[in-house]
C-alpha cells in the first residue's frame, strides 16, 4: 500500500468519524447558562437554549437549589437556532456552595456551557457534557484552576469543530512529506494564533456570520485543490502549502475568537486564559493530526487495498458538506 493510499484511508475514517459526530452535534447544539452576581444574594440569569423557530425549542431548564426566588419575570427573545430567556434570582446566602443541574427530557443528549462572574471579577467556566449536566458553584480560582479549566475548553473547542478539522484533513491529502506537513500546520497555528489574540483583545472587530461563512469557503477551497492535485495539476496549496495555511489561518483564527467570546474571559487573568485557550486548541489539533497519521501507520501494516475510485470521495465529500455549511451559514444572515 502506497502512502498516498494510507493517507487515503485515514481521511476515509477521519471522514466518517467527524460526519457522525456532526451529525449529532447539529441536532444537539451546546445550551449556555450565565449566571451574573449583581448582590451577595442576587444573580442576573441568562439562559440560552438551541431552538427550531419560536415554538420548537430544546426540552431542558435550569434547577436552582431550594431557596432560591425568581425576582424579575422571564424575558425571552428568539435568535436563530436559539431561544434566550434572561431573569433575576435571589437565594439567602448567596449560591456559593450550592449545586445547579440541567434537567428535563433533552438533558441528557445535549452539552451545557455554564458561566458564573463574581462580584470581585473572577468567573467560573464549566463544561457539561449530556447526561452529567450538574456543577457546584465555587469560590474564586486561582490561577492553576483557571489555566485548567480554558486549557480544556480549547481542546473541547477544536475537536468538536468540523469546519476546522476538515480544513487541516484537506492539507493533509494535499501536502507530502514531514517537513512539508510540518511546517503547513506551524504557519497554520501561528496565524490563527495571531487572530485568536487580536480580536478577544479588541485590537480588531470582525461580525462572526461573515467569518463563518468565509471558514466554510476556505474548506471548498481546499477540495478543489485536493481535486487539482488528483487530475496531476500544482495548485497554489501543492506549490506553497504554508502560505495558504497561514492566509486561511488569520481567518480561522478569527473563528476560534468567536467561541472564546461567547465563554468570556475573567477579567483578573485574561493573558492567562487567552494563552491556555490558544494552547488547548494547538493541542487538540496536534491530537488529531496524530491521530490521522496513526491511523496511517496502522493502516500500512494490514493487506488491504484502497481502489482508484476512493481516492475521489474525501475531495468531493469534505467540499459538498463544506458548500452546506456556506449556504446555511449564508443563509443565517
Amino acid at each position: 500500500m502506497t502512502l498516498r493510499s494510507r493517507l487515503l484511508g485515514s481521511a476515509l475514517a477521519a471522514l466518517a468519524a467527524l460526519t457522525v459526530s456532526t451529525a449529532f452535534g447539529d441536532v444537539y447544539r451546546p445550551a449556555y447558562l450565565e449566571l451574573r452576581e449583581v448582590g451577595t444574594e442576587r444573580y442576573d440569569v441568562l439562559w440560552k437554549v438551541p431552538a427550531q423557530g419560536e415554538d420548537l425549542r430544546l426540552a431542558i431548564d435550569v434547577r436552582f437549589p431550594a431557596g432560591t426566588v425568581d425576582v424579575e419575570p422571564h424575558r425571552a427573545t428568539v435568535v436563530p437556532d436559539a431561544r434566550i430567556e434572561r431573569w433575576a434570582i435571589v437565594r439567602p446566602g448567596g449560591l456559593l456552595g450550592a449545586r445547579i443541574e440541567i434537567v428535563g427530557r433533552a438533558a441528557g443528549v445535549t452539552d451545557v456551557l455554564a458561566r458564573v462572574e463574581r462580584l470581585d471579577g473572577t468567573s467560573q467556566v464549566e463544561s457539561l457534557p449530556a447526561g452529567h449536566a450538574a456543577f457546584t458553584v465555587l469560590p474564586s480560582p486561582g490561577l492553576a484552576e483557571t489555566a485548567r479549566t480554558y486549557l480544556v475548553l480549547g481542546i473541547e473547542h477544536i475537536l468538536g469543530g468540523i469546519d476546522h478539522l476538515l480544513f487541516v484533513l484537506g492539507l493533509l491529502l494535499i501536502v507530502g512529506g514531514f517537513r512539508r506537513v510540518a511546517v503547513t500546520i506551524t504557519a497554520f497555528t501561528v496565524a490563527h494564533s495571531i487572530t485568536l489574540a487580536a480580536a478577544t483583545l479588541g485590537v480588531v472587530r470582525v461580525p462572526q456570520p461573515p467569518v463563518e461563512a468565509a471558514i466554510a469557503l476556505s474548506i471548498v477551497f481546499v477540495a478543489v485543490e485536493i481535486v487539482r492535485r488528483l487530475r496531476g495539476e500544482r495548485g497554489l496549496t501543492a506549490r506553497a502549502p504554508w502560505v495558504v495555511a497561514f492566509t486561511f489561518g488569520l481567518l480561522h483564527g478569527f473563528g476560534f475568537a468567536g467561541a472564546l467570546a461567547e465563554i468570556g474571559l475573567p477579567q483578573r487573568a485574561i493573558p492567562l486564559a487567552l494563552f491556555t485557550f490558544n494552547l488547548g486548541v494547538e493541542v487538540g489539533q496536534l491530537a488529531f493530526v496524530a491521530a490521522l497519521l496513526g491511523l496511517e501507520a496502522l493502516l500500512a501494516r494490514m493487506p488491504v487495498s484502497v481502489p482508484r475510485w476512493a481516492q475521489w470521495v474525501p475531495p468531493y465529500a469534505i467540499g459538498v458538506f463544506a458548500m452546506f455549511l456556506l449556504v446555511e451559514r449564508v443563509a443565517s444572515f
